[in-house]
């Protein structure tokens, strides 16, 4: 697809760094000026019919774009409200970012979001064009703050909100980071000595003669079968990868596998946690910023990250919208505990919900984070005890006949 003639420019920012790069304008003489405004001496401005021919954009449909993750946005937001509480204007705060934006994905975004900011389009409008990138919560706070009048508050809540939030992944990321990684050593190192190592030792059974010892004979039965059974698992995991990835998100698997997360016998509570945390920090944000309430609340039901919790908001939206209470249909709700909905009763009854809900929210960041810190100190041993157990229990099992050595030559 052709863009418009004057793209190609190049130039000089404020700073006198060299600059270039594409914009849309309908003339030289509209892009220059454009570029004023961004801060941009323009040095030159040519044609760039792109889109035909060698000047065409190569896309790989995102294939390899890099992935926008939440601490850039929680910076992005932080470094807009510093700039825009200090003065600067919308659009030259929007340059800036695109500038100085590490992530590639985030710089074409912000130019994008400039381009339109300047034809006269709202933050709000423009970000939620980009909803793969900026998420619901952030493009509806952001909505408040340009209707209040209030933008950068609003900005500010989103970076403390998100970096709280990458803080709780971050500790929840570093509990389960070493029993994921024995986990796997421990399930390659079974692989690896049943298809290499066993049929070794089964030669050397062989040659032995004899009956072989129970555990010796599950063993080499075992290595046998993952012969042909290994390619299959490895294939079947490729596949199920595949397929996880395009449909943990929907409704059906949502509904089967949400609920059974929570009932874990010892990873469900702190699931648990987590989603009440990210429930209560997401609705305090959004009512401290001026969100309606039912609004507000078709929101953090999404982000609270687990299918339960979301279907019991959609029954607090219908109290609310009939004039009753939030905290009534979520003391129904068994995965909220008595504490949280008499919490949120005393905010309501207060005429202080934001601020019952903020203390909630930082309850259960530092439930989590006890309960990590706790689970690391239970799993480590355990770990080892279990790799100690099946790696040493084949070990064993191998060395058995040998064992029986003088009895099988006989």
């Amino acid at each position: 697809m052709a863009r418009s003639p004057h793209g190609a420019y190049r130039g000089r920012n404020a700073a006198g760094k060299r600059v270039k790069g594409r914009l849309d304008a309908p003339s030289e003489g509209a892009a220059a000026s454009r570029l004023r405004s961004q801060g941009i001496a323009a040095t030159s401005i040519a044609e760039s019919n792109i889109g035909t021919g060698l000047n065409r954009d190569i896309s790989l449909g995102g294939l390899f774009e890099k992935k926008v993750e939440l601490k850039d946005l929680a910076v992005m937001s932080r470094q807009m409200a510093t700039m825009i509480s200090a003065g600067l204007s919308l659009l030259r705060t929007l340059s800036i970012l695109s500038e100085q934006s590490d992530n590639p994905t985030l710089k074409k975004t912000l130019e994008e979001v400039s381009a339109d900011v300047e034809a006269g389009a709202s933050l709000s409008a423009t970000m939620a064009k980009h909803d793969v990138i900026f998420p619901p919560l952030m493009i509806n706070l952001v909505r408040a703050g340009e209707t209040g009048g209030f933008l950068e508050s609003s900005l500010e809540a989103v970076a403390e909100n998100y970096e709280k939030e990458v803080k709780l992944r971050g500790t929840i990321k570093s509990a389960m980071t070493y029993p994921v990684v024995v986990l796997i050593m421990a399930l390659l190192g079974v692989v690896g000595m049943l298809i290499f190592i066993v049929p070794v030792f089964k030669e050397m059974f062989d040659g032995l003669g004899g009956t072989l010892p129970l555990p010796t004979q599950v063993l080499v039965v075992l290595s046998e079968i993952m012969v042909w059974l290994g390619p299959i698992l490895l294939v079947g995991i490729i596949v199920f990868s595949v397929w996880w990835g395009k449909n943990r998100h929907t409704e059906r698997v949502r509904k089967v596998v949400d609920p059974w997360k929570l009932k874990l016998p010892v990873f469900g509570q702190l699931l648990t946690k987590i989603a009440i945390a990210r429930f209560s920090r997401n609705f305090s944000t959004m009512m401290k910023s001026g969100v309606p309430i039912l609004q507000a609340l078709s929101i953090v039901g999404s982000t609270a990250g687990n299918w339960v919790i979301e279907a019991a908001l959609v029954k607090v939206q219908e109290s609310v919208r009939q004039g009753r209470t939030v905290s009534g249909p979520l003391a129904e709700e068994p995965v909220f505990p008595s504490m949280v909905t008499q919490m949120i009763a005393v905010g309501e009854d207060a005429g202080s919900l934001e601020t019952m809900l903020a203390k909630i929210a930082d309850f259960y960041d530092q439930e989590v984070e006890a309960t990590t810190e706790q689970l690391t100190a239970l799993i480590e041993p355990l770990m080892i005890a279990f790799m100690g157990v099946v790696l040493g229990g084949m070990i064993v099992a191998l060395y058995l006949p040998i064992f029986n050595i003088f009895t099988l030559v006989e």
